[in-house]
């Protein structure tokens, strides 16, 4: 996920490698484009912005790393929690302070989580019954934030 005035696609750019994943606006966005090369070209002159990308790029891995243990170690209530912490910390909350200010479908939700669509749903509806979040559509309200936490943690 990339917030406002965050960039992506450069890594690969950077390792010289071919850009073999997609991207997808799940909200109404705006975009720019920055030919790479005009970046390296300011990257070599300027040891303070390489510095910035190299620092970047370094704490993209480790979140990516830290992020594929998790998918793929956690149990799928510890994946969902982590994956509704992550649209919290992301998007934060709507002018309510309960509501999160993302609306993903379920699918898109499974997804983020690593998990089957039907996994997700029957995930929330556990998370709805033991009164940690309400669902209603595609709006996720947030009751119990620090259980969520815990089990994101946790597993």
């Amino acid at each position: 996920m990339v917030r406002p005035g965050q960039y992506f696609g450069n890594r690969t750019y950077f390792a010289n490698e071919n850009y073999v994943t997609s991207s997808a606006a799940i909200e109404n966005t705006q975009i720019g484009f920055l030919p790479m090369t005009i970046v390296e070209d300011h990257v070599r002159r300027n040891n303070d912005l390489a510095f910035f990308f190299i620092r970047s790029l370094d704490n993209y891995l480790g979140q990516s790393d830290t992020r594929t243990v998790n998918l793929s170690q956690k149990h799928i209530r510890g994946r969902l929690a982590e994956a509704l912490i992550v649209l919290l910390e992301n998007y934060g909350y709507e002018t309510n302070s309960t509501t999160l200010n993302i609306y993903l479908s379920r699918e898109d939700l499974a997804n983020l989580s690593n998990m089957t669509t039907s996994n997700a749903i029957r995930t929330l509806t556990t998370f709805a019954t033991e009164n940690l979040i309400t669902v209603d559509g595609r709006k996720i309200i947030i009751i119990n934030e620090e259980e969520l936490r815990r089990i994101s943690k946790y597993g």
